[in-house]
């Protein structure tokens, strides 16, 4: 096993790990999300008078639908289906109705998932100095060959990889960096569970990791459940299939960086 990844699941299973990654990913709920008045008044307006239409339109311009129905995102992508379908917006306007226009607020106003919160903090610890120096601009970055972390977006990155490391992967970077004359791409990610977009999440990172004919240590800095030893699949495969790749946890990658 590569012996970063073995480092990582002893760090997440012997140490305090959660402790320690929390100084990284601090998953704080945001506060509610706002709704402006004259939206809100039109909302008001509409469920009062018993405007099904009027109902779910003015709702569908707001971020969070009061509701959780496998056909709301297909009326939020074609507006039209609303008048085409009247017995589907009768239905959830049912629902509507049985909630109330209280409850239909707080759920509008319900503070973003965490786990969709998390995705620019790799970026701010990194800004913080956390690998001990701080990132640079493309200019500053380009202009020596001292050890340098790049600052910049995922396109940045991406077309930085791109123009200077034969980097030809579609997928957006959130890390390059040269230490000791060596460049060092990758992706960082929090994987908070199994499943679905989490198991989505971590086949982009290593899809990223398996990219051929870049110039450069290419790294998955990957942090979470993944880590738990047992039979997951996602530990089983950062054991077995993926063992000879450089997975590691973002709380070992500074000592990763200076032994290159």
């Amino acid at each position: 096993m590569n012996r970063w990844t073995k480092l990582s699941i002893d760090y997440a299973n012997q140490r305090s790990y959660l402790d320690d990654l929390f100084q990284l990913y601090p998953t704080i709920p945001e506060g509610i999300r706002d709704i402006d008045k004259e939206s809100w008044a039109k909302i008001e307006q509409a469920f009062y008078d018993e405007d099904n239409y009027s109902l779910v339109c003015e709702l569908l311009k707001l971020d969070l639908f009061p509701i959780k129905d496998s056909y709301i995102s297909y009326l939020r992508r074609d507006r039209k289906a609303i008048e085409r379908n009247p017995r589907t917006i009768n239905r959830i306007c049912g629902r509507l109705y049985e909630m109330g226009i209280d409850k239909i607020f707080e759920r509008c106003t319900e503070p973003k998932e965490t786990n969709r919160q998390i995705g620019p903090m790799f970026r701010y610890w990194l800004k913080e100095k956390s690998l001990g120096i701080i990132p640079v601009n493309w200019e500053l970055f380009v202009s020596d060959d001292k050890d340098a972390i790049l600052d910049g977006s995922d396109k940045e990155n991406m077309d930085f990889a791109r123009q200077f490391l034969g980097y030809r992967h579609e997928k957006g970077l959130d890390f390059v960096a040269r230490f000791n004359n060596k460049y060092v791409i990758g992706e960082a990610k929090f994987l908070t569970d199994f499943g679905g977009h989490q198991n989505a999440q971590f086949n982009d990172a290593i899809s990223t990791l398996r990219t051929e004919g870049v110039e450069a240590i290419i790294v998955a800095v990957l942090d979470g459940v993944l880590c738990i030893e047992g039979n997951n699949k996602m530990y089983k495969s950062l054991i077995e299939k993926y063992k000879d790749y450089n997975i590691m946890s973002a709380l070992v990658l500074r000592e990763f960086l200076y032994q290159i």
